[in-house]
């Protein structure tokens, strides 16, 4: 019987590319391993729903497969849309950011050298279904996700996938949603068929101090009413580190400050920079003693007399 994709998923075929992936994602974190020990059920499941993204979240497959009825084309296919058999290990074709070699360093001494950093360590989660078709083992999807000072810096990480810890370090400026490519990361399931690639989307958790947009980044920063009035200096803890910003006097509440350079590092572009926009909040006091408001209605009553001078003048 065919395997229908759009069913697995629980989308019709039209679909679109962010549909697929919203519907993929949310199907993965319930049936993931993880979530169900022991559950052959949910394990098969997962499996299914890993072989449906590859085939619909690839342009060129999914065209195949809705035309012939199989992702490899009309000399697979039974020459009508979703019909024909599939196995699992298509092989997904993903936009890869940048050389993989470069990202996750040259070579197994990059990765041995990690063995002895990281030890045993686990971090990120690994899926997808395994068979052979065409001589090579079933690619594999991941997900990792990271802070967003990771996000900044870089970072050394550890992937754990089917018992294997795989070593990676991601680049300044990695972004939400980045996708890359192992090549033969994935194993083999009889230790002898060449290796599947292995797919990894790298998610940036949410952090409520920063929004990041692109290469820029937004956050607020709070200032008494006395800096806002008169001026001064604030320090403000950034990605880019800490830095000692100058408060015109007058500053508004709700001025947005643009400091250039100070934003996420341009991915595979060294030295290259976002911007950092600070969001002003100035903070009004709501405790005040009777003598300190006596001495706001004084200043009060200044501005009064020196709006009724001018207005006269």
């Amino acid at each position: 019987m065919a395997t229908d994709y759009y069913s697995i998923l629980g989308i019709d075929k039209k679909a679109s590319p962010d549909d697929i992936k919203k519907a993929y994602r949310k199907l993965a974190v319930k049936y993931h391993p993880d979530k169900n020990p022991g559950d052959k059920k949910a394990e098969e499941t997962f499996k299914q729903v890993n072989e449906a993204y590859e085939v619909l979240s690839d342009e060129e497959k999914k065209k195949n497969y809705d035309r012939y009825g199989d992702p490899r084309g009309p000399m697979h296919g039974q020459g009508q849309p979703g019909g024909g058999q599939q196995r699992p290990g298509s092989g997904q074709s993903y936009h890869n950011e940048g050389d993989p070699s470069g990202f996750f360093g040259q070579g197994e001494g990059f990765s041995d050298f990690f063995e002895s950093f990281f030890g045993n360590a686990r971090g990120g989660k690994g899926s997808g279904g395994r068979g052979t078709r065409g001589g090579r083992s079933a690619d594999l999807h991941a997900e990792m996700t990271i802070t967003p000072e990771e996000a900044y810096n870089g970072a050394a990480k550890v992937f754990g996938i089917n018992n294997n810890n795989i070593r990676i370090r991601l680049k300044p400026g990695t972004y939400e949603g980045l996708q890359v490519r192992l090549p033969g990361k994935a194993g083999a399931a009889d230790g002898k068929t060449p290796a599947g690639d292995l797919y990894i989307t790298i998610h940036v958790a949410p952090d409520a101090r920063y929004e990041i947009s692109g290469e820029n980044i937004q956050q607020k920063v709070s200032i008494d009413l006395f800096t806002a009035v008169l001026g001064g200096e604030k320090e403000v803890t950034t990605l880019a580190g800490t830095l000692k910003i100058k408060i015109p006097p007058g500053t508004q509440n709700g001025k947005i400050m643009r400091l250039k350079g100070k934003g996420m590092p341009v991915y595979n572009k060294e030295g290259q920079f976002g911007d950092l926009f600070l969001s002003i909040s100035v903070l009004i006091p709501d405790k005040l003693t009777e003598e300190q408001k006596a001495l706001f209605r004084q200043l009060q009553d200044s501005f009064s007399q020196a709006n009724a001078s001018q207005h006269y003048a």
